[in-house]
Protein backbone atom coordinates (compact mmCIF):
# COMPACT_ATOMS: atom_id res chain seq x y z
CA UNK A 1 0.00 0.00 0.00
CA UNK A 2 1.38 3.22 -1.38
CA UNK A 3 2.75 6.12 1.53
CA UNK A 4 0.43 9.25 1.59
CA UNK A 5 4.06 11.05 0.21
CA UNK A 6 3.89 8.56 -2.59
CA UNK A 7 0.47 9.59 -3.36
CA UNK A 8 1.88 13.07 -2.85
CA UNK A 9 5.01 12.08 -5.31
CA UNK A 10 3.36 10.62 -7.98
CA UNK A 11 0.84 12.90 -8.23
CA UNK A 12 3.27 15.62 -8.33
CA UNK A 13 5.08 14.30 -11.22
CA UNK A 14 1.57 14.26 -13.46
CA UNK A 15 1.61 17.33 -12.52
CA UNK A 16 4.75 18.77 -13.86
CA UNK A 17 4.44 16.38 -17.05
CA UNK A 18 0.88 16.98 -18.02
CA UNK A 19 2.53 19.55 -21.01
CA UNK A 20 4.07 16.69 -22.72
CA UNK A 21 1.03 14.32 -22.50
CA UNK A 22 -1.38 13.63 -25.47
CA UNK A 23 -5.09 13.21 -24.65
CA UNK A 24 -4.74 9.76 -24.82
CA UNK A 25 -2.00 9.26 -22.95
CA UNK A 26 -3.35 10.86 -20.21
CA UNK A 27 -6.44 8.76 -20.59
CA UNK A 28 -4.29 5.92 -20.24
CA UNK A 29 -2.70 7.02 -16.84
CA UNK A 30 -6.01 7.71 -14.98
CA UNK A 31 -6.48 3.76 -14.72
CA UNK A 32 -2.77 3.99 -12.60
CA UNK A 33 -3.79 6.45 -10.28
CA UNK A 34 -7.80 4.59 -9.34
CA UNK A 35 -6.16 3.07 -7.04
CA UNK A 36 -4.72 6.23 -5.30
CA UNK A 37 -7.90 7.93 -5.69
CA UNK A 38 -9.52 5.43 -3.60
CA UNK A 39 -7.35 5.82 -0.70
CA UNK A 40 -8.26 9.81 -0.27
CA UNK A 41 -11.88 9.45 0.17
CA UNK A 42 -12.85 10.41 3.61
CA UNK A 43 -16.15 9.01 4.46
CA UNK A 44 -16.95 12.50 6.70
CA UNK A 45 -20.11 10.77 8.57
CA UNK A 46 -17.52 8.64 10.48
CA UNK A 47 -15.04 11.27 11.30
CA UNK A 48 -14.75 12.75 14.97
CA UNK A 49 -13.92 15.60 15.71
CA UNK A 50 -12.87 16.15 19.55
CA UNK A 51 -10.21 18.64 19.08
CA UNK A 52 -7.75 15.93 20.39
CA UNK A 53 -4.07 14.96 19.48
CA UNK A 54 -1.34 12.37 20.56
CA UNK A 55 2.31 12.83 19.95
CA UNK A 56 4.47 9.39 20.02
CA UNK A 57 8.10 10.32 20.96
CA UNK A 58 9.57 6.87 19.20
CA UNK A 59 12.96 5.92 20.69
CA UNK A 60 14.34 3.78 18.05
CA UNK A 61 16.96 0.58 18.71
CA UNK A 62 15.10 -0.29 22.22
CA UNK A 63 16.37 1.95 25.35
CA UNK A 64 17.41 0.85 28.81
CA UNK A 65 14.76 2.07 30.95
CA UNK A 66 16.48 0.53 33.45
CA UNK A 67 18.91 3.31 33.48
CA UNK A 68 16.03 6.03 33.09
CA UNK A 69 12.76 5.37 34.44
CA UNK A 70 12.93 2.69 36.73
CA UNK A 71 16.83 2.13 38.22
CA UNK A 72 18.08 -0.06 40.30
CA UNK A 73 21.47 1.38 41.83
CA UNK A 74 21.23 -1.05 44.93
CA UNK A 75 21.67 -4.13 42.04
CA UNK A 76 24.79 -5.20 40.97
CA UNK A 77 23.92 -4.43 37.56
CA UNK A 78 22.03 -1.58 38.23
CA UNK A 79 24.70 0.35 36.71
CA UNK A 80 26.82 3.88 37.98
CA UNK A 81 23.24 6.19 37.68
CA UNK A 82 21.98 7.08 40.44
CA UNK A 83 18.08 8.19 40.88
CA UNK A 84 16.62 11.64 41.56
CA UNK A 85 13.51 12.84 43.22
CA UNK A 86 10.66 14.75 40.73
CA UNK A 87 7.85 16.94 41.23
CA UNK A 88 5.85 14.16 40.76
CA UNK A 89 5.89 10.54 43.53
CA UNK A 90 8.68 8.94 41.29
CA UNK A 91 12.42 9.11 41.00
CA UNK A 92 14.15 9.06 37.59
CA UNK A 93 17.78 8.95 36.31
CA UNK A 94 20.11 11.89 37.68
CA UNK A 95 20.73 12.48 34.02
CA UNK A 96 17.01 13.71 32.93
CA UNK A 97 17.01 16.58 35.47
CA UNK A 98 14.53 18.68 33.25
CA UNK A 99 12.14 15.65 32.52
CA UNK A 100 12.27 15.72 36.81
CA UNK A 101 10.51 19.04 37.09
CA UNK A 102 8.00 17.84 34.67
CA UNK A 103 7.16 14.32 35.66
CA UNK A 104 3.91 15.48 37.88
CA UNK A 105 2.26 15.65 34.30
CA UNK A 106 3.74 12.32 33.41
CA UNK A 107 3.18 8.61 34.43
CA UNK A 108 5.77 5.50 34.18
CA UNK A 109 4.16 2.21 33.24
CA UNK A 110 7.10 -0.04 35.17
CA UNK A 111 5.46 -3.03 34.26
CA UNK A 112 5.72 -3.32 30.44
CA UNK A 113 6.26 -7.04 30.00
CA UNK A 114 5.86 -8.36 26.17
CA UNK A 115 7.90 -10.91 23.93
CA UNK A 116 9.02 -9.36 20.90
CA UNK A 117 13.27 -8.76 21.60
CA UNK A 118 13.70 -8.49 17.68
CA UNK A 119 13.88 -5.10 16.59
CA UNK A 120 11.69 -5.60 13.34
CA UNK A 121 9.11 -7.41 15.16
CA UNK A 122 9.41 -5.47 18.19
CA UNK A 123 8.83 -2.60 16.28
CA UNK A 124 5.55 -3.66 14.45
CA UNK A 125 4.21 -4.73 17.88
CA UNK A 126 4.80 -1.65 19.87
CA UNK A 127 3.55 0.56 16.54
CA UNK A 128 0.33 -1.86 16.09
CA UNK A 129 -0.62 -4.07 19.32
CA UNK A 130 -0.06 -7.28 17.03
CA UNK A 131 2.82 -9.36 15.96
CA UNK A 132 3.83 -9.67 12.48
CA UNK A 133 1.57 -11.78 10.09
CA UNK A 134 2.29 -12.67 6.68
CA UNK A 135 -1.16 -12.71 6.14
CA UNK A 136 -2.03 -9.43 7.25
CA UNK A 137 -0.75 -5.89 7.38
CA UNK A 138 -1.89 -4.11 10.45
CA UNK A 139 -2.47 -0.34 10.79
CA UNK A 140 -0.12 1.40 13.00
CA UNK A 141 -1.81 3.68 16.22
CA UNK A 142 -1.20 6.50 14.09
CA UNK A 143 -2.94 5.87 11.53
CA UNK A 144 -5.90 4.36 14.21
CA UNK A 145 -5.74 8.11 15.81
CA UNK A 146 -5.32 9.99 12.94
CA UNK A 147 -8.49 8.42 11.35
CA UNK A 148 -10.56 8.27 14.39
CA UNK A 149 -9.46 12.03 15.21
CA UNK A 150 -9.14 13.04 12.24
CA UNK A 151 -10.34 16.50 11.10
CA UNK A 152 -11.51 17.05 7.46
CA UNK A 153 -10.92 20.78 8.11
CA UNK A 154 -7.10 20.08 7.79
CA UNK A 155 -5.43 20.51 4.41
CA UNK A 156 -2.21 19.25 5.48
CA UNK A 157 -1.53 15.63 6.09
CA UNK A 158 -3.57 14.08 9.51
CA UNK A 159 -0.69 11.88 10.29
CA UNK A 160 2.64 13.27 10.52
CA UNK A 161 5.96 11.47 11.03
CA UNK A 162 9.90 13.65 12.02
CA UNK A 163 12.70 11.69 11.46
CA UNK A 164 10.89 8.57 10.93
CA UNK A 165 9.60 6.69 8.85
CA UNK A 166 6.98 5.32 11.35
CA UNK A 167 4.96 1.97 10.19
CA UNK A 168 2.38 2.10 8.15
CA UNK A 169 -2.01 2.35 7.83
CA UNK A 170 -1.69 -1.10 6.79
CA UNK A 171 -5.39 -2.03 5.61
CA UNK A 172 -6.66 1.38 6.47
CA UNK A 173 -5.34 2.78 3.14
CA UNK A 174 -2.98 5.46 2.12
CA UNK A 175 -4.85 8.23 3.52
CA UNK A 176 -3.66 7.54 7.16
CA UNK A 177 -0.17 6.44 6.07
CA UNK A 178 2.62 8.42 7.88
CA UNK A 179 3.31 12.00 6.10
CA UNK A 180 7.31 11.57 7.00
CA UNK A 181 9.69 14.71 7.35
CA UNK A 182 12.76 16.09 8.27
CA UNK A 183 13.44 17.99 11.10
CA UNK A 184 13.78 21.07 9.50
CA UNK A 185 10.41 20.36 7.64
CA UNK A 186 11.35 19.43 4.21
CA UNK A 187 9.36 16.51 2.78
CA UNK A 188 11.41 13.22 2.62
CA UNK A 189 12.43 11.71 -0.99
CA UNK A 190 10.29 15.14 -2.57
CA UNK A 191 12.13 18.10 -4.32
CA UNK A 192 10.05 20.25 -6.14
CA UNK A 193 10.38 24.73 -5.96
CA UNK A 194 6.91 26.01 -5.26
CA UNK A 195 6.61 29.05 -7.41
CA UNK A 196 4.97 30.98 -9.62
CA UNK A 197 5.47 28.86 -12.77
CA UNK A 198 4.09 25.70 -10.69
CA UNK A 199 0.80 27.79 -9.87
CA UNK A 200 0.52 28.76 -13.35
CA UNK A 201 0.99 25.13 -14.40
CA UNK A 202 -1.45 23.58 -11.84
CA UNK A 203 -4.42 26.45 -13.14
CA UNK A 204 -3.70 25.26 -16.79
CA UNK A 205 -4.40 21.91 -16.07
CA UNK A 206 -7.15 22.17 -14.14
CA UNK A 207 -9.09 23.92 -16.61
CA UNK A 208 -7.95 21.53 -18.96
CA UNK A 209 -8.95 18.26 -16.59
CA UNK A 210 -12.40 20.63 -16.09
CA UNK A 211 -13.24 20.80 -19.55
CA UNK A 212 -11.86 17.38 -20.33
CA UNK A 213 -14.33 15.76 -17.56
CA UNK A 214 -17.35 17.99 -19.07
CA UNK A 215 -16.68 16.29 -22.09
CA UNK A 216 -18.67 12.92 -20.59
CA UNK A 217 -15.51 11.14 -19.28
CA UNK A 218 -16.93 9.88 -16.82
CA UNK A 219 -15.63 9.56 -13.01
CA UNK A 220 -12.51 8.09 -12.89
CA UNK A 221 -11.42 11.57 -14.66
CA UNK A 222 -13.37 13.62 -12.00
CA UNK A 223 -11.25 11.63 -9.39
CA UNK A 224 -7.69 12.18 -11.09
CA UNK A 225 -8.71 15.78 -10.95
CA UNK A 226 -9.48 15.47 -7.14
CA UNK A 227 -6.17 13.41 -6.32
CA UNK A 228 -4.30 16.55 -8.39
CA UNK A 229 -6.51 18.91 -6.46
CA UNK A 230 -5.46 17.47 -2.88
CA UNK A 231 -1.91 17.56 -3.77
CA UNK A 232 -1.12 20.75 -4.79
CA UNK A 233 -3.51 22.33 -1.81
CA UNK A 234 -0.83 20.11 0.84
CA UNK A 235 1.73 21.40 -0.98
CA UNK A 236 0.42 25.31 -0.97
CA UNK A 237 -1.33 25.19 2.12
CA UNK A 238 -0.39 27.95 4.95
CA UNK A 239 -0.97 24.78 7.78
CA UNK A 240 2.36 23.48 6.02
CA UNK A 241 4.26 26.55 7.80
CA UNK A 242 3.89 24.54 10.92
CA UNK A 243 6.43 22.02 9.93
CA UNK A 244 9.38 25.55 9.39
CA UNK A 245 10.68 25.67 13.12
CA UNK A 246 13.67 28.23 11.83
CA UNK A 247 10.39 31.00 12.86
CA UNK A 248 10.77 30.31 16.56
CA UNK A 249 11.94 32.47 18.69
CA UNK A 250 15.54 31.78 19.63
CA UNK A 251 15.48 31.08 23.41
CA UNK A 252 12.39 28.61 22.35
CA UNK A 253 14.32 27.10 19.81
CA UNK A 254 17.34 27.02 22.73
CA UNK A 255 15.00 25.04 25.33
CA UNK A 256 14.38 22.13 22.74
CA UNK A 257 17.88 21.92 21.88
CA UNK A 258 19.49 22.37 18.52
CA UNK A 259 19.60 19.12 17.02
CA UNK A 260 17.04 16.88 15.27
CA UNK A 261 14.69 15.59 18.22
CA UNK A 262 14.37 18.92 19.98
CA UNK A 263 13.61 20.36 16.72
CA UNK A 264 11.34 17.40 15.77
CA UNK A 265 9.28 18.18 19.31
CA UNK A 266 9.08 21.48 18.49
CA UNK A 267 7.59 21.03 15.22
CA UNK A 268 4.99 18.36 17.19
CA UNK A 269 3.97 21.58 19.25
CA UNK A 270 3.24 23.14 16.12
CA UNK A 271 1.68 20.68 14.74
CA UNK A 272 -0.57 20.10 17.76
CA UNK A 273 -2.03 23.97 17.54
CA UNK A 274 -2.70 23.91 13.85
CA UNK A 275 -4.64 20.70 14.64
CA UNK A 276 -3.35 17.90 13.55
CA UNK A 277 -4.26 14.70 15.06
CA UNK A 278 -1.20 12.28 15.49
CA UNK A 279 2.66 12.94 15.02
CA UNK A 280 5.51 11.09 15.92
CA UNK A 281 9.00 12.66 16.53
CA UNK A 282 11.91 9.70 16.39
CA UNK A 283 15.18 9.53 17.86
CA UNK A 284 17.32 6.46 17.41
CA UNK A 285 20.65 5.25 18.77
CA UNK A 286 19.48 3.33 21.91
CA UNK A 287 20.60 -0.41 20.41
CA UNK A 288 23.14 0.23 22.83
CA UNK A 289 25.21 -3.40 23.09
CA UNK A 290 28.47 -1.61 24.46
CA UNK A 291 29.55 1.43 26.31
CA UNK A 292 25.94 1.86 27.09
CA UNK A 293 27.18 4.06 30.32
CA UNK A 294 29.16 7.07 28.59
CA UNK A 295 26.39 6.51 25.21
CA UNK A 296 23.50 7.59 27.86
CA UNK A 297 25.27 10.14 30.04
CA UNK A 298 27.29 11.96 27.12
CA UNK A 299 24.60 11.80 24.48
CA UNK A 300 21.33 10.20 24.40
CA UNK A 301 19.90 11.28 27.97
CA UNK A 302 20.52 14.99 27.42
CA UNK A 303 19.21 15.13 23.98
CA UNK A 304 16.09 13.28 24.77
CA UNK A 305 15.84 15.41 28.33
CA UNK A 306 15.88 18.62 26.96
CA UNK A 307 13.35 17.92 24.18
CA UNK A 308 11.12 15.88 25.89
CA UNK A 309 10.70 18.47 28.95
CA UNK A 310 10.41 21.53 26.75
CA UNK A 311 7.74 19.38 25.06
CA UNK A 312 5.72 18.93 27.83
CA UNK A 313 6.53 21.92 29.68
CA UNK A 314 5.64 24.54 26.23
CA UNK A 315 2.51 22.34 25.97
CA UNK A 316 1.20 22.81 29.81
CA UNK A 317 2.20 26.43 29.53
CA UNK A 318 -0.04 26.57 26.19
CA UNK A 319 -3.16 24.93 27.49
CA UNK A 320 -2.59 22.02 25.00
CA UNK A 321 -1.30 19.06 27.49
CA UNK A 322 -5.09 18.54 28.77
CA UNK A 323 -6.12 17.80 25.00
CA UNK A 324 -2.78 15.97 23.72
CA UNK A 325 -1.69 12.60 24.89
CA UNK A 326 2.26 11.95 25.13
CA UNK A 327 3.58 8.39 24.95
CA UNK A 328 7.64 7.64 25.44
CA UNK A 329 8.13 3.90 24.48
CA UNK A 330 10.39 1.95 22.25
CA UNK A 331 10.46 -1.14 20.68
CA UNK A 332 11.50 -3.15 23.85
CA UNK A 333 14.10 -2.45 26.62
CA UNK A 334 18.09 -3.67 27.43
CA UNK A 335 19.00 -6.50 29.64
CA UNK A 336 19.20 -5.98 33.68
CA UNK A 337 22.53 -7.83 33.48
CA UNK A 338 25.88 -6.26 31.46
CA UNK A 339 27.35 -7.78 29.00
CA UNK A 340 31.22 -8.37 28.61
CA UNK A 341 31.24 -5.33 26.12
CA UNK A 342 29.90 -2.67 28.83
CA UNK A 343 26.19 -2.70 27.17
CA UNK A 344 23.18 -4.25 27.65
CA UNK A 345 21.74 -6.56 25.23
CA UNK A 346 17.49 -6.80 24.15
CA UNK A 347 15.11 -7.45 26.60
CA UNK A 348 11.55 -7.39 26.52
CA UNK A 349 10.10 -8.77 30.26
CA UNK A 350 10.44 -6.07 32.06
CA UNK A 351 10.29 -2.71 30.87
CA UNK A 352 8.96 0.84 30.69
CA UNK A 353 6.86 3.21 29.01
CA UNK A 354 5.73 6.21 30.01
CA UNK A 355 2.60 8.63 29.08
CA UNK A 356 0.80 11.56 30.05
CA UNK A 357 -1.68 14.72 29.39
CA UNK A 358 -4.96 14.30 27.87
CA UNK A 359 -6.46 14.09 31.61
CA UNK A 360 -4.13 10.75 32.37
CA UNK A 361 -2.53 10.70 36.05
CA UNK A 362 0.70 12.35 36.33
CA UNK A 363 3.53 12.06 38.99
CA UNK A 364 2.80 8.09 39.29
CA UNK A 365 4.48 4.66 38.63
CA UNK A 366 2.15 2.12 37.57
CA UNK A 367 3.27 -1.43 38.45
CA UNK A 368 6.34 -2.47 39.32
CA UNK A 369 9.75 -4.51 38.77
CA UNK A 370 11.59 -6.75 40.93
CA UNK A 371 15.05 -5.33 42.98
CA UNK A 372 17.27 -6.44 40.27
CA UNK A 373 14.61 -5.45 37.14
CA UNK A 374 14.53 -9.02 35.85
CA UNK A 375 10.73 -9.47 36.09
CA UNK A 376 7.44 -7.47 37.01
CA UNK A 377 5.98 -8.38 40.20
CA UNK A 378 2.57 -6.25 39.35
CA UNK A 379 -0.07 -6.92 36.95
CA UNK A 380 1.57 -7.28 33.28
CA UNK A 381 0.63 -4.55 30.83
CA UNK A 382 1.63 -5.08 27.02
CA UNK A 383 1.08 -2.42 23.87
CA UNK A 384 -2.26 -2.76 23.03
CA UNK A 385 -2.72 -1.76 27.27
CA UNK A 386 -0.94 1.38 26.11
CA UNK A 387 -3.35 2.23 23.40
CA UNK A 388 -6.31 1.24 24.88
CA UNK A 389 -5.45 3.82 27.99
CA UNK A 390 -4.70 6.25 25.20
CA UNK A 391 -8.07 5.50 23.47
CA UNK A 392 -9.79 6.47 26.54
CA UNK A 393 -8.14 9.92 27.50
CA UNK A 394 -8.71 10.62 23.70
CA UNK A 395 -12.51 9.55 23.62
CA UNK A 396 -12.61 6.88 21.52
CA UNK A 397 -14.74 3.90 22.36
CA UNK A 398 -12.68 0.84 22.65
CA UNK A 399 -15.67 -1.24 20.94
CA UNK A 400 -14.45 0.61 17.38
CA UNK A 401 -14.44 -2.09 15.05
CA UNK A 402 -12.51 -2.19 11.62
CA UNK A 403 -12.65 -4.75 8.81
CA UNK A 404 -9.76 -5.91 7.34
CA UNK A 405 -9.19 -6.63 3.86
CA UNK A 406 -9.57 -10.35 3.93
CA UNK A 407 -13.38 -9.32 5.65
CA UNK A 408 -12.11 -9.91 9.20
CA UNK A 409 -13.40 -7.75 11.97
CA UNK A 410 -10.53 -6.21 14.04
CA UNK A 411 -11.39 -4.30 17.71
CA UNK A 412 -9.49 -0.85 18.47
CA UNK A 413 -6.43 -1.47 20.25
CA UNK A 414 -6.43 -5.41 20.00
CA UNK A 415 -8.92 -5.97 22.50
CA UNK A 416 -6.40 -4.39 25.37
CA UNK A 417 -7.40 -3.06 28.56
CA UNK A 418 -7.46 0.34 30.00
CA UNK A 419 -4.48 1.00 32.75
CA UNK A 420 -6.59 2.19 35.86
CA UNK A 421 -4.09 3.94 37.96
CA UNK A 422 -3.89 5.96 34.86
CA UNK A 423 -7.61 7.56 35.52
CA UNK A 424 -8.89 9.30 38.63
Amino acid sequence: MPSLIAVVTTSVHVLSAWLNMKRREFLTSLAGVAALTQTLKANEQQLKKNGKSAILLWMGGGPSTMDIWDLKPDAPTGGPFKPISTTGDVQISEHMPLMAKQMHNMAIVRSMSTREADHMRGRYYMHTGYVPNPNMVHPSYGSVLSKELEKPELMIPQFVSVNGPSAGAGFLGAEYSPFVVNSDGRIRNLNMKIDQRFYQRAQALDIIETNFINSSRGALAKEHQKVLRKTFNVLTSSEMDAMKVEGEPENVKERYGDNSFGKGCLMARRLVEVGVPFIEVGLGGWDNHQNIFPTLRDTKLPMLDQGMSALVEDLEQRGLLEDTAIIWMGEFSRTPRINQNAGRDHWARSWSVVVGGAGMNGGIAVGATNKDGTRVETEPYSSQDVMASICKALGISLQTTYTSNSGRPMKIANSGKVISELFS
